[in-house]
């Protein structure tokens, strides 16, 4: 009888944990889609508050931006998102630090040039309180 208590102690403590941690990776799905929409909207409120500081943004040319320099982009034009939409999604969390991988499929108009980008993404979310911020992203195309 004993050890039927621990153990169905143990598993309670388990679906708890497992529970926890999927309310993070929705957490984090939410940010990943606030990100997305601000991107396509040129949000720069929104912008201002998802994106870290300390942000390093790769871009799959091999150039890199920080924050600022990536709001400026999508506030002049010179990186218009028309539509993205996002696939295969996948979300890692490791303490207060979060892995999504996903694939990106999205019409630009960049600098009024019409484009598609199909590109590989690897974002990196912090958490800080109750948030969770971009400090990293890195494309690839596919």
């Amino acid at each position: 009888m004993k050890t039927l208590l621990i153990l169905g102690t143990i598993l309670l403590g388990t679906v708890g944990l497992s529970q926890a941690q999927s309310d993070e990776e929705a957490k984090v799905g939410a940010a990943v889609e606030t990100f997305r929409k601000a991107v396509v909207d040129a949000d720069k409120a929104t912008l201002e508050k998802i994106l870290d500081e300390g942000l390093t943004y790769g871009h799959s040319g091999g150039s890199l931006e920080g924050k600022a320099h990536l709001i400026e982009t999508l506030m002049n034009g010179d990186s218009d998102f028309k539509t993205m939409d996002l696939t295969e999604q996948t979300i890692k969390i490791f303490g207060k630090t979060a892995v999504v991988r996903h694939k990106l499929y999205a019409e630009t108009n960049n600098r009024g040039v019409a484009g598609t980008v199909k590109l590989g993404i690897l974002l990196v979310f912090q958490k800080t309180k109750n948030d969770w911020k971009l400090i990293a992203r890195q494309a690839v195309k596919i």
